[in-house]
């Protein structure tokens, strides 16, 4: 066949991504084998039944048409109030697009903010899509890791010497996916100032926003902030909604207006039957408040568990779906470890180093099961690390 573009073939990974272990934990326990999988960040529950009724409502009231390219009106006013509440800024529809999941609106920022040649900067730990969306952009990228040792918070000394005279923009993740750091107010205004200094675009994954283990502090709403950030927001944690996909882009209104252009040539607009059952369960909030307690019950069963455990440490961990567990003290090799415990315990997790330098010698649990299932796996983890200890001696 013809030559396929660099852009979409410098897409695909290349060598370990640590993800094997999860594609192998997966494979096995579909061939009937005892694992717990504690390596996806996908709910164990079904969305609400008010939203899928909501669905199946609009689905039987003919809403199967074309829709507008930013959204339903209705969908776009819902989403302006949402963001309200997640960033503190009283945000107007013209301030939000909707877009196919919280990576549609990632990939739509980026194309937004920056030219073939043009420079990024990722904070680490990452979601594991970030470092592609700039490639299919065209862009350059630096990683900047966020010491563990710090909690995993962002260092504006670290961000500002990686800066270079063609950079536009920074990326992060806050409450973060994997480490489930919550980024301090203190942190963020040090990183406003660095983009109010250097003219920079704040990209802020703020998915896990109703997640947090305290107070969300969006960077939107920081002084200046408001017209160099865009917030990238979605219904799959926080409204139970993994597979609706449904997301949205929040930021200055000539911004969105130019995505919507964007949105002409990707999405074309998005199936109203979801839009509709989105815009009721974000008027109504569906589901919100409870699955929010949920994870919050569950990382304290899983976070009591663990403590004290020899040699094993906590780092970040304080909101979002995941713990993140510093086992470099028990065997450095992350993914070897990883690879262990799912032989040995059949527990599957993510290698940290997955996500980047800064978690490697860690692992990534997720949460996503129920509390008993949790204390189980948090059971074999401490037999598993005090036998490797003597099987290493």
């Amino acid at each position: 066949m013809p030559r396929p573009s660099s852009r979409i073939s410098g897409i695909v990974p290349s060598g370990k991504d640590g993800w094997e272990v999860h594609f192998a934990a997966w494979t096995r326990k579909e061939a009937g084998e005892d694992i717990i999988m504690l390596s996806v960040g996908d709910h164990d529950f079904d969305t609400p039944s008010q939203t899928i009724e909501a669905c199946v409502t609009a689905v039987r009231g003919s809403n199967h048409h074309y829709t507008p390219l930013p959204g339903l009106p209705r969908l776009r006013k819902a989403m302006a109030a949402a963001s309200s509440a997640c960033t503190g800024v009283e945000t107007s529809p013209d301030q939000v697009i909707a877009t196919p999941g919280g990576q549609a609106a990632l990939y739509a920022a980026v194309q937004g903010v920056l030219d073939q040649g043009d420079h990024a900067i990722v904070v680490a730990p990452y979601y594991a899509t970030y470092p592609n969306t700039f490639s299919a952009a065209g862009a350059d990228f630096t990683v900047v890791e966020t010491p563990a040792e710090d909690g995993f918070q962002p260092r504006a000394d670290m961000i500002r010497a990686a800066i270079r005279p063609n950079t536009r923009a920074i990326l992060i993740n806050t409450p973060n996916n994997p480490t489930g750091a919550v980024y301090s107010r203190e942190r963020l205004e040090q990183l406003a100032e660095v983009c109010r200094e250097h003219d920079l675009w704040l990209l802020s994954d703020e998915v896990y926003w109703t997640l947090g283990g305290g107070e969300h502090v969006s960077p939107r709403s920081l002084p200046g902030m408001a017209e160099r950030t865009l917030v990238i927001n979605s219904m799959s944690k926080s409204h139970g909604m993994t597979g609706w996909r449904m997301g949205w882009l929040t930021g200055p209104e000539q911004m969105i207006t130019l995505m919507i252009n964007l949105n002409l040539v990707t999405t074309y607009g998005l199936p109203a039957f979801i839009s509709i059952a989105c815009s009721e369960a974000l008027e109504n909030r569906y589901g919100v408040k409870e699955i929010a307690e949920r994870y919050a019950a569950r990382r304290t069963v899983l976070l009591d568990a663990v403590r004290g455990m020899n040699d094993v440490t906590v780092r970040g961990s304080e909101g979002g779906m995941y713990v993140m567990l510093d086992i470099s003290a028990v065997e450095p090799d992350d993914e070897k470890f990883a690879w262990a415990l799912l032989d040995k315990e059949k527990v599957g997790v993510m290698p940290g180093s997955s996500f980047g330098e800064a978690a490697a010698g860690h692992i990534r649990i997720s949460l996503c099961q129920p509390e008993p299932v949790l204390q189980e796996a948090a059971l074999r983890l401490r037999r598993f690390a005090s036998s490797y200890r003597c099987e290493a001696a």
